[in-house]
């Protein structure tokens, strides 16, 4: 059986440490919950003691219950010249509902002499009595080692004093913090290792705990593990100060499936994707689709060459199977696609393209990609691409025209209104809608013109809207391309429109994201067997 490896996670309270970053109290209880059925061992809910928001979040914590995780609640040793039972952040600490406490104390001199001003031999004694103050009050304790690194660096010596003192104060684990990220692998490498052989015997284990201010906060953790520690905290998607902390999704699966080590169960890293995008989406934060392992950039493919030997076996360029952590592989379709790209593209829609076919629907890629067109963002255009390209499309309705009225008034307010012509089935239909803004104003006109024909287009909702310029010495007469995402709560696709005209560009967008909204349902009305006459 697998070494197992526990993973602490402390997003809600060193994640939230970075810029803009602000949960309320319900937002921190439902990160909890996912970071529980992630299988996440150890979650750090935070001070107690630090503010209103922290006590209600803990009120509301102890009547929640956990399937995998138990709760930590985070502090600092004793303040210098009082004893640990009367530090009052200390026995809020005891008198929490957590069972596991989590104390910082110094191992630097640096902070011993410019921060807490005390000696060595106080700084020892801070850690030693309040853990074990912590411990005869029924808690488990983990000593996290603050600046360990650098001190360390500095005097080997006594940073490993600071560490029996949590030894003998009774700490169960002690974590190794590279608080400043300045360490690179090698030297956390080094120093884990001497600390484990130090320790061993003790029956303490060792946890790591890394920055990424040098870009290895994931490498760090990693190596740190490979030489002994057998808990690593981090956070959800990399957040925290300055520039974050070791991100606990890329750590994950490269302890399980690189490593070989038992962190969870292959069920809960299967939602290892979902639960990082829930998490982004909680905190108002927008997906990084270069993110390792979960981005939608991760196994995405755009050279002919490389979808080809996708197609022959995943492993020609694709270092695991994205199924395993919950993504997908994604094709994406550009001037440098070839036939292989666009005929597994269209097969992963449920379309079979001839040679003949996909190599028309290549040339008409081509010719849009040099007037402006990007299809690896647009997706549900070129669903509907291939869809024109192989004679298999139907419009939703036929245009005769549209106009849209901007107004701004002697009193400021910007009034917009749009209004449209068109041909649904035989019916002309002209409606008008006024929005915030063009684009807005024909969306609402069109949706009332075909919704009660197509209901399924209430579903749909608009959810990113992007505008680039493609020419810039051009000024206001360039190019625009207009990229719209849409979703129907279950999928997401993209939509470009092309033009000078920004208007004419985000119309050509948005009917493209409805029409590709509503490919899966005319398909599935298409399949439907013929109702027998008089049934």
């Amino acid at each position: 059986m697998s070494e197992q490896v526990l993973l602490y996670d402390t997003t809600l309270r060193d994640g939230m440490q970075g810029e803009g970053m602000s949960l309320s109290v319900e937002e921190k209880v439902r990160v909890a919950h996912a970071l529980d059925s992630l299988g996440v061992q150890l979650i750090e809910a935070g001070f107690p003691s630090s503010n209103p928001k922290e006590e209600a979040l803990f009120a509301q914590l102890a009547g929640e219950r956990f399937e995998h995780a138990e709760l930590a609640a985070f502090g600092m040793t004793r303040r210098r010249g009082v004893r640990a039972e009367e530090d009052e952040a200390l026995r809020l600490l005891a008198d929490s509902f957590a069972p596991v406490c989590t104390l910082v104390g110094k191992t630097w001199a640096l902070h011993l002499e410019k921060v807490t001003k005390v000696d060595a031999g106080e700084n020892l004694a801070m850690i030693e009595e309040s853990i074990a103050f912590l411990r005869t009050r029924g808690k488990r304790v983990i000593y996290d080692a603050e600046h360990f690194f650098d001190g360390y660096r500095q005097d080997p010596e006594y940073a490993l004093r600071c560490l029996r003192a949590a030894v003998s104060g009774g700490a169960e684990n002690v974590t190794l913090c590279d608080t400043n990220g300045s360490s690179l692998p090698g030297q956390i490498a080094e120093a884990t290792e001497r600390v484990v052989a130090a320790l061993d015997g003790s029956g303490v284990s060792v946890g790591i705990h890394t920055h990424d201010d040098a870009g290895c906060g994931v490498a760090n953790s990693v190596v740190a593990v490979e030489r002994g520690a057998r808990l690593v905290q981090g956070t959800m998607n990399g957040y925290g100060e300055r520039c974050g902390n070791a991100n606990l999704v890329s750590i994950l699966p490269a302890l399980q499936l690189k490593l070989g080590y038992e962190c969870v169960s292959e069920e809960q890293l299967a939602r290892l994707t979902e639960t990082a995008h829930l998490v982004d989406e909680i905190c108002n934060v927008a997906p990084n689709p270069n993110q390792p392992y979960v981005g939608k950039n991760a196994f995405a493919h755009k050279g002919g060459m490389h979808v080809a030997g996708i197609v022959r076996d995943a492993r020609t360029f694709e270092h695991m199977d994205p199924a395993q952590v919950g993504n997908d592989r994604e094709l994406l379709i550009s001037e440098l696609s070839g036939k292989g790209t666009v005929q597994a593209r269209a097969e992963q829609r449920g379309v079979q393209l001839d040679e003949q076919a996909a190599a028309r629907v290549v040339d008409r890629v081509k010719q849009l990609e040099h007037r402006g067109f990007q299809f690896e963002a647009a997706d549900g255009s070129f669903d509907l691409l291939i869809k024109r390209e192989t004679g298999d499309y139907e419009p939703l309705f036929r245009l005769e025209s549209w106009r849209a009225i901007v107004e701004k008034r002697e009193d400021g307010r910007v009034m917009t209104e749009a209004t449209i012509k068109i041909w649904v089935e035989g019916e002309r239909y002209i409606r008008t809608a006024e929005g915030n803004g063009p684009v807005n104003a024909l969306d609402r006109a069109l949706r009332s013109a075909i919704g009660e024909t197509y209901p399924h287009l209430r579903d749909i909702e608009l959810v990113n809207f992007k505008v680039r310029i493609l020419d810039e010495t051009k000024g206001t007469g360039a190019i625009t391309r207009v990229l719209l995402d849409a979703s129907d709560g279950t999928d997401t696709w993209g939509s470009i429109g092309v033009s000078e005209n920004v208007i004419e560009a985000s119309w050509n967008a948005l009917v493209d994201s409805l029409e590709a909204g509503m490919l899966p349902r005319r398909a599935e009305h298409s399949r439907r067997p013929a109702t027998a006459a008089g049934s």
